[in-house]
């Protein structure tokens, strides 16, 4: 796994997926191999939430300073594509 660049503007990590759906093995199987290291990687401060509901497509959200948010859609993306959307995601 790369390693990810966090900013400090980052208050909190949101993934949001199905415990059964196929659209979210992709995401299930990126937190499983870089949880841990997202977490190493920000000294354990930063939260990382995991919300799992039945039948819900597969989404991240950021929430940064001063409350602004950003979500973007994880639906038919593979483990480098979900990569790609936290990446991208933190580069805002």
């Amino acid at each position: 796994m790369s390693k990810f660049v966090i900013p400090t503007a980052l208050k909190e990590l949101r993934f949001h997926l199905s415990q059964t759906g196929e659209a979210s093995i992709p995401v299930r199987n990126f937190l499983t191999k870089n949880y841990a290291t997202l977490k190493t990687q920000s000294d354990y401060k930063l939260p990382i939430l995991i919300r799992e509901s039945y039948g819900i497509p597969p989404t991240l959200t950021a929430r940064f300073e001063k409350g602004r948010e950003v979500k973007n859609s994880l639906e038919g993306l593979d483990e480098a594509g979900v990569a790609k959307a936290l990446a991208d995601i933190l580069k805002q």
